[in-house]
């Protein structure tokens, strides 16, 4: 019995010395490999973008990226060209379960959604294209962060315009730890692993193989820089018809076990104003906040009956990350999930506050102050029933009736709901881009004390946007530029020759011919743009 386990002893150190062996001379080889590769260093600029007690510098819509790029060898090193480029990265996989163990059910996606470069004059570079030892070479660079996207960053087919505008607003830096922060600390922006979008410095040395008329990568680095856009309030979000939120909520409230009803419990609330946090190199202290309204009513099941005492109201913002491995042609939701194995959702919940309101006052009204679901006969075609009703109920501060309201005398109330961000957490501004986009719900729960068997709970589920300010230089840069274009127009507009001819009379006379130059003008407008 002892022979065998000798013998098994003895393969088993002979390929553990052969791997080792082996793992050596892979190393040397990769250490032989590089020590011809130029040695590359990237140098930003950021003194003016420095923020005191800031970890990693941001840079915002408009801000200038600028630096320095050093290349030294330790050998006379041939070259064809030096590429310096401003890149921004979006990378996604998605794990799907499979019935096969042995295959593997992830799917991976890049976009490289911007590329910015840096122009290298020909002259700029050593004749004969030739990196000298010990020689170093600087080639600065300056980039500005744009504040859209151009139309190729989105060539996939999508559902409508607007689908399309919001993929080609420029995404905020994601899913990265060494750059998430908020002001002067580095915090968690609550994303998964499974998305992330960067945005680098790349620099790559180019070499030509003259035989094989091919040219390779010599050396190349990146460093990455975390970008924070401005991001301007959007439309509220429509909810009609769409099951991820509940903006009302009906619940009976009853005298007791065998008692019979007491009355109807009503909340209602629509989406707030966006929470706007800080552009980036704020140090202002104050975190960012919006306030909720949560309208209550009451409809008693008899004119004795009075409305519960209200007991709590909690509130949190459940943050959710979509993530897919193709583009998407819409906006996702949740609902759809279950259907398209080429995407995943990754959500954290964030508690707010847990506020009393039993100082909350009800307000009696009389059955003639209960409005009407009469609508105006004529409307937009583009606006619902639903979201007419829901202006009008929090214009007048009085919800709806419920199924059960019979007439008569009802109660009504109103609660201000203060939502203010966490200090342990680094909320990005919502966005949406053709792989990964980031959406925030705020849920209440509201309680009464009833005198019932059981307390009466009542949720709420709408939608929260979060927009981003712009830097003081960012805004600045971008007022400068406007002030350029418009200056450029009116140089154009007074050098355009005009035509002084009478208009034709051709034409029907219920139609004005324009005169040339306006046509002019507006077809020089539209190649600019």
């Amino acid at each position: 019995m002892p022979l065998p386990q000798r013998r098994f002893s003895r393969v088993s150190t002979q390929s553990t010395t052969m791997q080792t062996f082996s793992n050596q001379v892979h190393y040397r080889m990769l250490q032989m490999a590089h020590m011809g590769q130029p040695s590359i260093e990237i140098q930003l600029d950021d003194s003016a973008y420095a923020t005191r007690g800031s970890y990693v510098t941001s840079y915002s819509t408009m801000d200038t990226i600028e630096g320095t790029v050093t290349i030294t060898t330790q050998h006379d090193t041939p070259f064809e060209d030096v590429q310096i480029a401003f890149t921004g990265t979006a990378h996604v996989y998605v794990e799907r379960l499979t019935t096969s163990p042995t295959m593997s059910g992830r799917t991976e996606a890049s976009h490289r959604f911007l590329t910015l470069k840096q122009p290298i004059d020909g002259s700029d570079l050593p004749t004969p294209r030739v990196l000298v030892a010990g020689k170093k070479y600087t080639f600065p660079f300056y980039f500005t962060v744009p504040a859209q996207l151009l139309p190729r960053a989105c060539p996939h087919t999508v559902a409508s315009d607007y689908v399309r505008e919001t993929h080609l607003m420029l995404p905020p830096s994601l899913g990265d730890a060494e750059l998430s922060g908020f002001g002067g600390s580095l915090l968690d922006d609550m994303s998964p692993e499974m998305a992330k979008i960067v945005y680098a410095i790349k620099v790559r040395v180019l070499q030509l193989h003259e035989g094989e008329e091919r040219i390779s990568v010599l050396a190349e680095k990146a460093r990455k820089v975390r970008v924070k856009p401005a991001f301007e309030e959007q439309p509220p979000l429509n909810m009609d018809g769409n099951p991820e939120y509940k903006q009302r909520c009906e619940k009976a409230v009853r005298k007791g076990l065998f008692k019979g009803k007491l009355g109807t419990l009503i909340a209602q609330s629509r989406q707030p104003k966006a929470m706007v946090i800080p552009g980036a190199r704020t140090d202002s202290n104050a975190p960012p906040s919006t306030r909720a309204r949560v309208l209550l009513r009451f409809d008693p099941a008899d004119e004795n009956s009075v409305p519960p005492c209200l007991g709590s109201l909690k509130t949190s913002i459940k943050v959710s990350t979509y993530y897919a491995s193709t583009a998407r042609k819409s906006h996702p939701n949740r609902y759809s999930i279950g259907y398209d194995a080429s995407q995943g959702i990754f959500s954290e919940t964030i508690p707010i506050s847990n506020m009393c309101i039993a100082s909350a006052q009800w307000e009696k009204r009389i059955a003639s102050e209960n409005p009407s679901l009469t609508e105006p006969e004529r409307r937009d075609s583009g606006m619902s029933s639903l979201s007419t009703t829901s202006n009008t109920t929090f214009n007048t501060g009085i919800p709806l009736a419920s199924k059960d309201y019979k007439g008569g005398d009802f109660y009504t109330a109103s609660i201000l709901v203060p939502i203010t961000k966490t200090s342990n957490k680094n909320l990005i501004p919502t966005f949406h881009s053709c792989l990964i986009s980031r959406t925030y719900s705020l849920n209440m729960s509201l309680s009464a004390q009833a005198p019932g068997v059981s307390d009466p709970t009542l949720s709420l589920k709408i939608p929260l946007q979060i927009c981003a300010e712009g830097s003081v230089t960012g805004n600045e840069n971008a007022r400068a530029r406007s002030a350029e274009a418009v200056v450029l127009e009116d140089v154009g507009r007074i050098f355009t020759p005009r035509s002084v001819a009478p208009p034709s009379m051709d034409a029907p006379p219920e139609y004005v011919p324009f005169p040339s130059h306006v046509g002019r003008h507006h077809a020089r407008v539209t190649a600019v743009g």
